[in-house]
């Protein structure tokens, strides 16, 4: 049976395939790279439009989640973030 990875070996995991360097801790985003400051989500449920504008207003500019974003979510960032905020869906 396969170990279920922590969630903070998921954080790690991501800031490198993102070529970041981990930072973590409360408050702080959980990668950065230069002046990209990246948030790793590790969850089975899509981030909701309300998680995405919380995160934008930290300061995000990546926000990274497995299992996806909502509709909403997507167009929140079509139509006021264009260009600022990128969504990365996937492993």
């Amino acid at each position: 049976m396969a170990q279920k990875k922590s969630w903070q070996q998921f954080e790690k995991r991501a800031a490198k395939r993102h070529r970041g360097k981990h930072v973590g801790g409360p408050g702080k985003p959980d990668y950065t790279r230069g002046r990209t400051h990246g948030e790793v989500k590790q969850r089975t449920t899509p981030l909701t439009k309300p998680e995405v504008i919380e995160e934008c207003r930290k300061g995000r500019t990546e926000i990274v989640c497995p299992a996806g974003f909502t509709e909403a979510a997507w167009q929140y960032v079509k139509r006021y973030r264009k260009g600022k905020v990128k969504l990365i869906h996937g492993k």
